[in-house]
């Protein structure tokens, strides 16, 4: 059987991931794949023996955090058309913040970043490259003597402040060097600042041949990630309302030059840098 278009979405075994892959199986073609991924052989196996729609679905087995899996894979795939990375590491309040920086940031951050450099190079001319993130990663969630670190810098330079964040963490000096102790707000703009170090140096040609790289906020969604964090669920979104405009975005057939490289939330571009008017 040939396949037409293969799409690839990272910790999709449940919640938002999963909702992705459901929602791309069945807006997708018959020959198109969609590849379901998670670290996890029996959450993997689970989930795509739970998932119906038009394409095919497969699931593999990848831990993001493990960077020459991730080149593994994007090599023995050689090219894909859709990759959408939304592994997310645990955070539970019960427990300092601290304790658990490694595993979040990890997941999260070299997680993303694994993917952006291992999968940008064989992504098809049309493609896109979404990493889900939040609109805590715009520029205004971290004191502006921070906003160096992030802004107009390259990716090499946005893992070294990751990292160096993360030392700081752990060697006690993250408050007085302006860190917030709440992980979530870093994290989330080292996402957005990776997507948009990537784009910065693919957009002539990534528009010239309709290709889109962003990172996309979801909005409050109802997931076991998000309960323990917030008591009034009363405007959230079910994971698969969530997903519809992010598989609007992926499956347009057009790229608004205005969305590219840029943190989008329903159709919409949340701004970088808080409004100097």
């Amino acid at each position: 059987m040939t396949t037409e278009r293969i799409a690839l979405v990272t910790g999709a075994n449940q919640g938002i991931g999963y909702a992705l892959v459901q929602s791309l199986a069945d807006r997708m073609n018959p020959d198109d794949l969609v590849l379901l991924t998670g670290r996890d052989p029996q959450r993997v196996a689970d989930a795509v023996a739970h998932l119906d729609g038009v394409a095919r679905v497969e699931g593999r087995v990848l831990d993001v955090t493990d960077g020459a899996a991730v080149r593994g894979l994007a090599a023995e795939l050689g090219a894909v058309d859709i990759v959408v990375s939304n592994a997310v590491g645990p955070l539970v309040p019960e427990r300092g913040q601290a304790e658990q920086a490694d595993v979040f940031i990890d997941v999260a951050n070299r997680g993303a970043q694994d993917v952006l450099r291992a999968f940008g190079p064989v992504l098809r001319p049309g493609g896109r490259l979404i990493v889900v993130a939040s609109s805590l990663g715009t520029l205004d969630h971290l004191p502006e003597q921070l906003w160096p670190r992030f802004d107009g810098v390259t990716l090499d330079e946005v893992e070294r402040a990751v990292e160096d964040w993360r030392a700081a963490i752990h060697d006690g000096t993250a408050a007085a060097k302006g860190w917030p102790e709440w992980i979530n707000f870093p994290s989330k703009v080292a996402q957005v600042a990776a997507v948009r170090a990537v784009a910065a140096e693919r957009r002539t040609r990534d528009l010239a041949d309709g290709t889109l790289i962003a990172s996309v906020c979801p909005g409050l969604v109802d997931t076991r990630a998000s309960r323990p964090w917030f008591d009034d669920f009363s405007q959230a979104k079910s994971p698969a309302d969530a997903v519809v405009p992010i598989v609007d975005l992926l499956l347009s057939d057009r790229v608004d030059p205005s969305q590219y490289g840029e943190l989008i939330r329903d159709g919409k571009v949340l701004p970088w840098k808080p409004s100097t008017l």
